[in-house]
């Protein structure tokens, strides 16, 4: 377990009382990544957006009471120092892989990036983005399996068990994987999560709540705090 990196909490930070308790139950279970997003892409505009500024506020007031390092997605070039300010990992959404110009900025940063791969990126494509931030002077780059998007539609994305040991093999960065968006349902986000990590993922990124059924946002795949608990036990024993 000491090896396996897990980043979690709620897909987007939606009041004080939400992340107060998310993050306090993610140090009780000995995380130390605490995940929410204050910027969402939301494919229905009407949707919620995230609270922005306010948002990165809560989160970082929030983790540093508990003692939590923050990953939050950063969607715009414009946005890179605002986001660098409040958070200690810049996620990139699937949406910006292929954004060269947003890549090169984001290897003029010194924090770290978690670079996700685009819903119908091929592996070399993947590679060649992490270059991009790589070639600008910044190495400390984790990559993010996700899920492609394919003809299946029994779960959000169709997660390739097949290439995590691919990426391992033609890559030493960190290889992260997240059950929760290639899910799309958190009945399988359990033993997608595990068949990751028996695969050779070195970490999970995990959306959990303290309500799912409330979430503003991605509700349906979101674990609850039990469920949660349930798959720390067995990543445990792994």
């Amino acid at each position: 377990m000491s090896s396996i990196t897990i980043m979690a909490g709620p897909c987007a930070v939606e009041n004080r009382e939400q992340i107060e308790k998310s993050a306090e139950f993610m140090a009780k279970m000995g995380v130390k990544i605490l995940r929410g997003g204050a910027f969402k892409p939301r494919t229905n505009p009407d949707d919620f957006q995230g609270l922005g500024e306010e948002g990165l506020i809560l989160l970082r007031a929030t983790a540093d009471r508990h003692n939590l390092q923050v990953i939050t997605e950063v969607m715009d070039v414009r946005d890179i120092e605002l986001v660098s300010r409040y958070a200690d990992i810049l996620q990139v959404g699937s949406r910006n892989m292929h954004s060269s110009s947003f890549l090169k900025e984001l290897g003029r940063q010194q924090k770290p990036v978690l670079l996700k791969r685009g819903m119908s990126a091929t592996l070399d494509e993947f590679l060649q983005a992490a270059r991009y931030i790589e070639n600008e002077g910044n190495k400390n780059i984790f990559l993010c399996e996700r899920g492609a998007r394919t003809f299946q539609d029994d779960t959000r994305f169709s997660l390739n068990i097949g290439s995590i040991p691919a990426i391992k093999s033609k890559s030493d960065y960190p290889l992260i994987v997240d059950p929760s968006h290639a899910a799309g349902n958190r009945d399988y986000v359990i033993p997608m999560a595990l068949g990751a990590l028996a695969a050779g993922a070195d970490g999970l990124l995990i959306e959990v709540h303290p309500d799912p059924e409330k979430a503003l946002c991605d509700s349906a795949q979101a674990l609850s705090f039990d469920m949660f608990e349930t798959l720390m036990e067995k990543v445990c024993k792994m």
